[in-house]
């Protein structure tokens, strides 16, 4: 009986791995795709998608929670051991946007279903990462600006929201993006713009 329940368990969490994954991908294709659409992409009833997300709002949180953790790792990894602040800015940037392009027409689509404060609610503990290190390059005067670290953070957050959604408008290149972000978002923490075009091109090399 253990071994029959461990078994209906692994094929129900495979399951449940493949129908965010290949939502996921029908998303990014049909922002509109249905929970039909989806199920028949999955190569499964539509009874069992609904079995693991019980509305089409759920599905996409999960998927938005799945990518915030995605995001976070990124980020962590991306400074992970560098002592430079605007480098550390910097790397973990171009680490985020490689995630981010994948998800930023599920950021977009999301904003119609979890919301922003949602989806904020979720990045609190990448910002309140991103503050100590944006505390640490003001203290050390490798950035410079009017606003607190938390204030200066929460600006850089919108900020590549921002140029997400300027990606999916068309009005942004998707192979310049991540550059253009990390250079971006230096420059809006007082890094002089010849210093941050020269830092993340040699990084992006």
């Amino acid at each position: 009986m253990a071994a029959m329940t461990t078994g209906n368990t692994s094929r129900a969490d495979a399951n449940r791995r493949r129908i965010l994954d290949v939502a996921l991908a029908e998303l990014l294709r049909d922002p509109d795709a249905s929970m039909d659409q989806i199920a028949r992409a999955a190569g499964v009833v539509r009874r069992t998608v609904y079995g693991h997300f019980p509305s089409r709002e759920a599905l996409i949180s999960t998927l938005v929670d799945g990518a915030v953790q995605a995001l976070a790792d990124a980020h962590a990894a991306g400074r992970e051991g560098v002592e430079d602040p605007a480098e550390a800015v910097a790397r973990s940037v171009l680490a985020v946007w490689e995630i981010a392009d994948r998800y930023r027409l599920l950021v977009a689509l999301a904003q119609r279903t979890v919301t922003m404060q949602g989806i904020r609610e979720r990045l609190a503990p990448v910002r309140a990462s991103a503050v100590e290190l944006l505390q640490r390059g003001l203290d050390q005067g490798v950035f410079c600006s009017p606003l607190p670290a938390p204030a200066l953070a929460y600006v850089h957050e919108q900020m590549l929201f921002a140029l997400m959604e300027a990606v999916n408008d068309g009005l942004l290149a998707a192979q310049e993006a991540g550059r253009s972000a990390a250079v971006t978002v230096l420059t809006a923490a007082g890094v002089p713009a010849s210093h941050a075009t020269a830092l993340v091109a040699k990084l992006s090399d």
